[in-house]
């Protein structure tokens, strides 16, 4: 499976990705965009979605992970992180990509093994598990998304078959664990 991590912001929007197989991960690429100052909040905006919508048809994932929003004491950069997140959001559904979100601090303790990791733990993890230096914090995060969306994508296909034998376990130890309450 190939997923798309998505770190957005107004300045700089992360992206990685990674291809899950066999119960690993592969690097295959990372970036970030990057804009510029000057431009209207309309423009930045309009260039995310451009670009994102460029990643996206050229690396075709399958899923798209992106961090949620950490709401902070800045209301108006909160707002304005969150229309960088909508664009993103609307990129990958108006393509037909399924997009998963997570918290920022689940994805430090999928990583990591803490949920109050510090950027730098995140990073240096992300260093050892794809055996890379990534192009810089912002696409650092977004790879770390895209493993730790991972864990949200498996369980039931559309099929209603698990996607793996021990997805198919843990689905049948939580029954039990429910029959014997």
């Amino acid at each position: 499976m190939k997923i798309l991590g998505i770190d957005p912001g107004l300045r700089k929007t992360g992206w990685g990705v990674v291809l899950w197989k066999k119960n690993s991960f592969s690097y295959l690429d990372d970036g970030f965009f990057f804009q510029n100052d000057k431009l209207e909040l309309g423009q930045k905006l309009l260039k995310i979605f451009d670009s994102l919508n460029f990643l996206i048809k050229k690396s075709k994932p399958d899923i798209i992970g992106i961090e949620q929003t950490f709401v902070g004491s800045g209301s108006v950069s909160s707002l304005k992180l969150g229309m960088a997140r909508g664009v993103c959001i609307l990129t990958a559904a108006k393509l037909g990509i399924k997009i998963l979100e997570i918290q920022p601090k689940l994805v430090k303790k999928n990583i990591t093994g803490s949920g109050s990791a510090s950027k730098e733990q995140v990073n240096q993890m992300v260093k050892t598990i794809l055996n890379i230096v990534p192009k810089n914090e912002d696409s650092s995060d977004a790879l770390a998304v895209a493993m730790s969306i991972q864990s949200k994508s498996i369980g039931k296909l559309d099929n209603g078959k698990y996607s793996s034998n021990l997805d198919q376990a843990i689905a049948n130890a939580l029954e039990k664990e429910k029959i014997n309450i």
